[in-house]
């Protein structure tokens, strides 16, 4: 199953991240608004997951639409995909890296 890139990586982020509207170019600059994206997508995903959880207690509860309960459920999903997706990247490159030889 293919997830698009747009449901992955929010667009403000990825324009936050690369100076869209900045002229700063300065390296540490550059590593705080990676350290700031990276953030804030960890924040987002922690958000999400616990606005799912909620509405998964209040359906259980009898006060959440059944349909409302799959969407949460859903986006829980697609961003705990994603959280993996990018910890199997990180591992990747941390295992390159380990395997170099100097």
């Amino acid at each position: 199953m293919m997830t698009s890139i747009s449901s992955i990586i929010p667009m403000d982020q990825v324009s936050r991240a690369y100076g869209a509207g900045t002229t700063s170019a300065s390296s540490e600059a550059s590593s705080t608004d990676f350290a700031g994206m990276v953030g804030d997508a960890a924040k987002s995903a922690l958000q999400t997951m616990r606005q799912s959880e909620q509405v998964t207690a209040q359906g259980v509860a009898g006060k959440a639409d059944v349909q409302q309960v799959v969407q949460a459920l859903s986006n829980a999903e697609v961003t705990m995909q994603a959280v993996v997706a990018v910890r199997d990247k990180v591992l990747g490159a941390y295992n390159d890296i380990m395997h170099m030889s100097v």
